[in-house]
C-alpha cells in the first residue's frame, strides 16, 4: 500500500508570510510537532515553528560558522557539509519517526530550514514519507524592511543592515529554488495568502494530496479566516525606504521577477534564468570581498591586538618575591624567610621543603 505519510516543508526568507502558512496548515489539520517557538512581538500569532528543529538548526548553523540570513554563496557548501554528517541524520530520521507515530501529515517551518533540505529529505525518505516544498514570495523590500523594522528593536540581527540583508534575500532564495527543484514544490504569494487564503491553500491540498486540507470541516475553514489577518502585512517599504547599491538592487529585482516566473510556469527556460541569476550573484559577491579585503585584514590585526591586551589585564601579575633570582632568596637565612611569608601570608605548611 502506498504511505500516506506526508511532510510538507515550508521554506523561504524570514518575515515572508511562512509563520502564516504553517499557522494556516495547522489549523486545517496538519500537525505541527509539539512544543512549538511561543509567540511574542515580532509574531503575535505565532510562528508554526517546532522548538526541537529550531534548536537543531541553531546548532547546525553555530557549527558551520553560517548565519541565518547569511549572504555568503558558499555558506551553502559549509552547511551542507555539516548535515551530511551520519550521526545528525540518524538523529534526524529518529525524530521525525517520533512525530510521524502522532499523526501522518506533518508541517515544518523554520527560516533556517532551507539550510539543510538535504538532510531533512534523506529522513523523509528513511521514514517512508512524501516530502513536499512551499516556498513563500513577498516583496524583497517588504522582507528587508520588516527585518530592520522588528529584529533591529528586538536586537535580533541587529548588526545586520539593509545591504546585507538583501544580499541574503537573493541568496537565500535562489538557493532555496535550486535545493527544490524537481522536488514537489508550489511557490505562494504572501499577498494572494492575505486576500484570499482559500484559492493557493486549497490548490496545495490536491498538489500535495493532503487529507487535511481536501477534507476541512467548515469549522475549521472559519478558524483559518479568524487567523489570518490581512493587517499582518504591517510593513510595505520600498526602495525608496531602503538605502542599497543599484547593482545589488537590480540584482534583487530581477531575481523577484524570476521566482514570480517559476512559480507561475516552473519550466527548465525559467530554471536557466534563475541558475543564471545564481552565478551573477555570486560574481558580484566575490567582487565585493575583493574590494573589501583590506578591510577585513585590517578588523583581523584589531581583533588580535585586542585579544592581546585582553590576555595580558587577565593574566595574573608576577609576585614579588617570584621576580627574585632563587640563587639570592636562598641566602637568606631560612628563619628570616619563614617570618618574612608569615608577615605576607605566605607561609609554608609544615614538613614543605625550603624554597
Amino acid at each position: 500500500m502506498t504511505s500516506r505519510r506526508r511532510v510538507v516543508f515550508v521554506v523561504g526568507s524570514g518575515r515572508s508570510g511562512t509563520s502564516t502558512m504553517a499557522g494556516t496548515l495547522r489549523t486545517l489539520g496538519l500537525h505541527v510537532p509539539q512544543p512549538e517557538v511561543v509567540a511574542d512581538a515580532t509574531n503575535p500569532k505565532g510562528f508554526g515553528e517546532p522548538r526541537w528543529v529550531v534548536d537543531l538548526h541553531t546548532q547546525l548553523l553555530a557549527r558551520s560558522n553560517v548565519q541565518v540570513s547569511d549572504a555568503r554563496p558558499r555558506a551553502w557548501l559549509d552547511t551542507g557539509t555539516t548535515s551530511a554528517d551520519h550521526a545528525t541524520r540518524e538523529r534526524v530520521t529518529a525524530w521525525l519517526e517520533e512525530q510521524f507515530a502522532v499523526a501522518d501529515e506533518l508541517v515544518v517551518k523554520d527560516p533556517r530550514a532551507a539550510w539543510f533540505l538535504g538532510l531533512w529529505r534523506a529522513a523523509a525518505d528513511r521514514c517512508g514519507a512524501t516530502s513536499s516544498y512551499v516556498t513563500m514570495l513577498r516583496p524583497v523590500t517588504e522582507v528587508v524592511g520588516s527585518k530592520q523594522t522588528y529584529y533591529g528593536q528586538m536586537g535580533a540581527g541587529s548588526d545586520q543592515g539593509a545591504v546585507t540583508r538583501t544580499a541574503a534575500w537573493v541568496n537565500m532564495m535562489l538557493h532555496t529554488e535550486r535545493a527544490t527543484r524537481g522536488q514537489q514544490r508550489a511557490f505562494v504569494h504572501y499577498g494572494d495568502l492575505l486576500d484570499d487564503w482559500t484559492q493557493p491553500v486549497f490548490a496545495l491540498g490536491e498538489a500535495f494530496d493532503l487529507d487535511a486540507v481536501k477534507t476541512a470541516m467548515a469549522v475549521d475553514i472559519a478558524a483559518v479566516h479568524r487567523f489570518i489577518d490581512p493587517s499582518l502585512r504591517r510593513v510595505t517599504m520600498t526602495w525608496d525606504d531602503i538605502g542599497v547599491p543599484d547593482r545589488l538592487r537590480e540584482l534583487a529585482d530581477e531575481t523577484w521577477r524570476a521566482l514570480a516566473a517559476v512559480a507561475s510556469d516552473d519550466s527548465p527556460e525559467h530554471h536557466q534564468w534563475c541558475d543564471r541569476l545564481r552565478a551573477d550573484y555570486a560574481a558580484q559577491y566575490a567582487d565585493a570581498e575583493a574590494f573589501a579585503h583590506s578591510t577585513v585584514v585590517a578588523q583581523r590585526r584589531t581583533a588580535a591586538a585586542e585579544a592581546r591586551r585582553e590576555a595580558a589585564a587577565q593574566a595574573p601579575a608576577a609576585r614579588g618575591a617570584d621576580r627574585v633570582p632563587h640563587a639570592v632568596r636562598a641566602m637568606v637565612p631560612p628563619a628570616a624567610r619563614q617570618r618574612l611569608r608569615k608577615a605576607i601570608g605566605r607561609e609554608r605548611p609544615q614538613g614543605q621543603g625550603p624554597a
